[in-house]
């Protein structure tokens, strides 16, 4: 009777039990809602004296993060001074400021667990200051004396002018970085972009030399500040108020970036390192912000050899020929002047021919046949769900309004970026890759142990132009 009575209960049991099996569901059946964003308001106002503020609050941690970009830049450097802007940066943050010594400013930091960063770049001077909530009225006033007080230290100078001397003995260590300097060289001959500073040269650097930097470009309509954390306007206006308010702007300086040369003829640059793989990479003029193909020349891109995986480069070098680990393109896109197209790769030596025939057949391919729907879907989708994750914290949101401001990009890039690579067409992608993909005018630069490779050069049908490291 209790068996009877146990299988009765497992029969109802199961009776009463929903069916699962029918409504299992596989992941690729799996819907969700369509992904919404949009970009947060920055608040943006300007100080008595001409600074330009960009605000977000976040309140989330007792933290207070800030960037300022300082109009200026080593785009500016004279000819004869190449290389000066770096040390300035580099001096700036650590030849003591106000009534500190260098070595004062580092332990006074130090202290406060703050984090300063002071860096050039081609057309501005950036300053990253991170600290506690609690140290953020000293911090203003040490970032005060930073840029209106500072001391630029010979000690500190002398060790600036070092380290640059020695990066510049060590220049030819790794080929990447070899390959990359010979492209700029070849590409922009006696433009900043492609003059590579020289021992003798910061050997000259003085003391004066960054006071006139100073001078000239530490002013405060020349700065924009960007700031995010634990903090809320008024009381943040008052700070900077009180710091800078009596901070008198000087005389603007009207600067024009130096034109860039002619475009060379297609060549192959040579330069011979006794190494086992070679460092390719291949060049040729790119575009500038401005370009009204910039978004479809992005998804071209994508597709050709940004897309990591699902780029072509990558599924047909490394994924079905397995002649190189890594491959890739890009367009780097000039703020203000057009820059570059650049492919890469690192291959085997004896594989050097066959990558670079591949790379430039590619270019070709994408020039001269329409993309399938498939890939110019995955191309779009792919740089439209990945454009949240350049605003993973409050602060990139900030400071990227910051740049895009300082850079003169149209109102709105931000907000329609999605829109504006969604309504690229395949038609669009073939006719950028006609016009801005020039396998035919490449610089072709390889550095590696041509004894392997060289016999073979003839094929890429290029003149060939031997580089001594």
């Amino acid at each position: 009777m209790r068996y009877f009575l146990f299988v009765l209960f497992l029969l109802l049991v199961a009776c009463v039990q929903p069916s699962t099996k029918a409504k299992q569901i596989r992941p690729d059946q799996l819907e969700f809602p369509e992904l919404e964003f949009s970009f947060p308001d920055v608040e943006i106002a300007q100080l008595s004296n001409g600074m330009r503020l960009y605000f977000m609050p976040d309140h989330e941690l007792p933290l207070v993060e800030m960037t300022l970009m300082i109009e200026g830049g080593s785009i500016y450097d004279p000819p004869e001074k190449n290389g000066l802007s770096a040390v300035f940066a580099t001096v700036l943050g650590t030849g003591g400021a106000g009534e500190l010594t260098a070595s004062e400013l580092e332990a006074e930091l130090e202290a406060m667990a703050a984090k300063l960063a002071v860096s050039s770049s081609s057309y501005d001077y950036s300053v990253d200051l991170s600290l506690h909530l609690r140290d953020l009225q000293r911090g203003v006033e040490i970032l005060a004396d930073i840029l209106r007080r500072p001391r630029f230290e010979q000690q500190r100078l002398e060790l600036a002018k070092q380290q640059l001397q020695e990066a510049i003995r060590r220049k030819n260590d790794d080929p990447g970085e070899v390959a990359s300097r010979l492209l700029e060289e070849a590409m922009f001959p006696g433009h900043p972009f492609g003059i590579t500073p020289q021992v003798d040269v910061v050997k000259t650097f003085s003391r004066g030399d960054l006071q006139q930097l100073q001078r000239e470009y530490l002013q405060p309509q020349n700065v924009w500040i960007a700031v995010s954390g634990a903090v809320d306007r008024e009381p943040l206006v008052a700070l900077l108020e009180q710091q800078f308010g009596d901070w008198s702007p000087g005389a603007k300086i009207e600067r024009s970036a130096p034109s860039l040369p002619p475009a060379p003829g297609g060549q192959i640059l040579l330069a011979d390192k006794d190494v086992p793989q070679t460092s390719i990479k291949l060049g040729h003029p790119g575009i500038s912000k401005d370009n009204p193909d910039l978004f479809a020349l992005r998804v071209a891109n994508y597709i050709l050899g940004g897309g990591g995986f699902n780029s072509r480069m990558m599924r047909e070098i490394r994924s079905n020929r397995g002649l190189a680990y890594s491959v890739y393109s890009y367009f780097r896109v000039g703020r203000r002047l057009p820059e570059l197209f650049i492919a890469a790769s690192e291959t085997k030596s004896a594989s050097t021919i066959e990558v670079v025939e591949l790379m430039r057949d590619l270019m070709s391919q994408l020039r001269d046949q329409p993309v399938s729907e498939a890939e110019l879907d995955l191309a779009k989708q792919s740089l439209i769900n990945s454009f949240v994750f350049a605003f993973d914290d409050i602060h990139s949101v900030v400071s990227r309004k910051m740049r895009l401001e300082y850079f003169d990009y149209p109102d709105g890039y931000l907000e329609t970026y999605r829109e504006k690579v969604a309504a690229v067409s395949v038609e669009d992608v073939q006719r950028v890759a006609r016009k801005y993909l020039q396998p035919e005018k490449l610089q072709i630069v390889l550095v590696g142990d041509s004894r392997i490779f060289i016999n073979d050069l003839e094929d890429l049908n290029l003149p060939i132009k031997q580089i001594k490291l």
